[in-house]
């Protein structure tokens, strides 16, 4: 299988990414590549703790590959950041680097576009499904989500650390996608059939910074918790 980087922001998008690359067999995933805050410790703009990303990457039996920028960090320093990573992979062997989008043409175009710089290339297992096909289908797999970030603009503070569940597709107002794809809401993932054993938190205060609203996600007693189980992948949203 051709070996890959997997671009992780802990969310269900990057999560269903996984879910569907394990059962193509194609690929075989090397680490999950993360942009985090240094200022903050936290995973960029989803603003989940680094303490929470390496229990799911211990869940996922994968390593990390961080990509370490400041607060308010310009583009330039986010690609300069990313590049060097990219590089370092390149040079080991890896040619691809996989992506959760959905159907943004400028973003998906971006990152061909800097990935063809250092020749690689962008996959894009989910790209261009029914984003409502997208949302359902990840619940009905068995995953579990937390809304941990909601841009006021298009969601009140209350969405901010629900689950993300039928419930709260059926709330949500008109002309707000149900995957979140215009940046209306982020998400952590805690479980599901990728994962080895669910991951235990809880949700603490709900904080408004820098225009958003960011549900602090709390790691609870032992790093993990639940039955354990196998990893391997029974279904796939793409048969």
């Amino acid at each position: 299988m051709k070996p890959v980087l997997l671009s992780w922001s802990g969310g269900k998008d990057s999560t269903l990414s996984l879910y569907e690359i394990e059962k193509r067999g194609e690929f075989e995933v090397r680490a999950l590549l993360t942009t985090l805050t240094r200022d903050f410790d936290r995973i960029s703009m989803h603003g989940v703790r680094r303490e929470l990303l390496e229990m799911q990457a211990a869940a996922l039996d994968l390593k990390i590959d961080e990509v370490w920028i400041s607060k308010n960090a310009p583009n330039s320093e986010y690609e300069e950041q990313m590049r060097a990573v990219l590089e370092k992979r390149k040079a080991e062997g890896i040619r691809h680097v996989v992506f959760g989008d959905l159907f943004l043409e400028d973003i998906r175009r971006y990152r061909e576009e800097r990935l063809a710089q250092i020749g690689m290339q962008g996959v894009f297992p989910l790209w261009g499904r029914p984003t409502r096909e997208v949302a359902d289908f990840f619940i009905a797999e068995g995953f579990r989500a937390i809304l941990c970030t909601v841009d006021p603009k298009a969601l009140p503070k209350e969405f901010c650390g629900r689950e993300f569940d039928r419930s709260l597709l059926n709330d949500l107002p008109e002309g707000v996608d149900p995957c979140g794809e215009n940046g209306e809401f982020h998400t952590f993932v805690y479980d599901g059939p990728v994962f080895r054993s669910r991951i235990e938190v809880r949700t603490g205060e709900v904080v408004r910074r820098d225009g958003f609203y960011f549900a602090d996600i709390i790691p609870r007693s032992g790093r993990q918790g639940g039955e354990q189980r196998g990893a391997k992948v029974e279904g796939s949203y793409l048969q």
